[in-house]
Formats: structure tokens, C-alpha cells, sequence
């Protein structure tokens, strides 16, 4: 399979459960035109290492709408077990009202079109970030026992708005508010040279 970085994000249209806990049944990518979005993909509802990633991009949402960003969360459950989840106390073993919309991917065609669908029938832990034209920027696949990092996600974020207000490149470990670097010869060795001993 093709990187997907570079390339435009495969659309889709597929019930959400939205913030209200509403299903919206024709919710589509491509409807979220002319923002960020962070297209993140877990296995299954009711499972383990994916209420906490849930929760922690729960907490960091205004975050990422300050940055103008939509999260998405996508599984293969359907939205009745999506709304279930919610409906069940983070004390119980479930995510409660998070904020953000879970699309169900019952029939698997979304994990497939990203390339994060296994044999079994469940997705790893894809992470896209998607640009306001629709082009993927960035993505991060993990195994399933492997969680991801919100402030990874963000600092990703941060770096690629960065480079598109200014035309800067972002250094190993850049995080919001660090020196950038000019992508030309001069201004990599000025940076190396001004940062050596970092």
C-alpha cells in the first residue's frame, strides 16, 4: 500500500454518535472541510488501553479546538455499542459523554481505506492528521497494546501550522514556542551550530 501522507484523506460517510449523543447518519469527513482534523482509530468499545486515550483526548479537546482542530475517534463497533459506551460511567468501565464524535466502522471499509484493518477484524491505533485542504500531514500506527500520546499529537499539530504560517521547518523535538529552522544549507548549519550543545 501507498504512504497515505502527501496524499488526500480517503472520505467516508457513516453514522457518528455525536457530543449530544445524537447519531448523525450521514457524517462524512469531507464535511468537516476547512478545519484540521486528528482521525484517530482504536480496536474495539469496552476494551482496555482505548478508554484512557479516549479520556485523554477528552481532556485536551478545547486544545485542539483553540488550534481549529476536530477530533474523531473510529472503531468497528457499531453506534449502538458507541452510545452504550458513553452511557456507561468512567467508574464502570466506560468512556462517559465525551465530547467528540465516534463514527461506527461496522463494516470495516474505513480502517481498510486508511490501512490499519487486521486479519481479525479489528483496527491498530491509527493516528492522522489531516490538513484544512484534506491532505494527510502525519500518521502514527501503534500495535494494539501500545497507547498514544495526546501532547504528541498536539505538538504535531503545533509544528504543522507553524510551517504553514511561515515556511519554517521544525527540529528534532520541537515543541510550540522553540527556535525553527530556515530549509535552506545556511540556515541548517546556523541552527546546528546555535543549538550544539542542546
Amino acid at each position: 500500500m501507498n504512504p497515505l501522507v502527501t496524499n488526500e484523506a480517503p472520505d467516508f460517510k457513516a453514522i457518528a454518535v455525536m457530543a449530544d449523543n445524537s447519531f448523525d447518519e450521514s457524517f462524512t469527513l469531507s464535511g468537516l472541510g476547512g478545519q484540521y482534523v486528528l482521525l484517530f482509530f482504536y480496536p474495539l468499545d469496552f476494551t482496555f488501553v482505548c478508554p484512557s486515550e479516549i479520556l485523554a483526548f477528552d481532556r485536551a479537546l478545547e486544545q485542539f479546538k483553540e488550534r481549529n482542530c476536530q477530533v474523531v475517534g473510529v472503531s468497528v463497533d457499531s453506534h449502538f455499542t458507541h452510545l452504550a459506551w458513553k452511557n456507561t460511567a468512567v467508574n464502570d468501565g466506560g468512556i462517559g459523554n465525551i465530547q467528540f464524535p465516534l463514527v461506527a466502522d461496522l463494516d470495516k471499509s474505513i480502517a481498510r481505506s486508511y490501512g490499519v484493518l487486521l486479519p481479525m477484524g479489528m483496527a491498530l491505533r491509527g493516528l492522522f492528521l489531516i490538513d484544512r485542504q484534506g491532505i494527510i500531514r502525519s500518521q502514527v500506527v501503534n500495535d494494539l497494546p501500545l497507547g498514544r500520546s495526546v501532547d504528541e499529537a498536539l505538538r504535531v499539530l503545533d509544528a504543522l501550522q507553524l510551517t504553514e504560517r511561515c515556511g519554517e521547518v521544525c527540529p528534532a523535538n520541537w515543541k510550540k514556542g522553540d527556535a525553527t529552522m530556515t530549509p535552506t544549507a545556511e540556515g541548517v548549519a546556523r541552527y546546528l551550530t546555535d543549538h550544539a550543545n542542546d
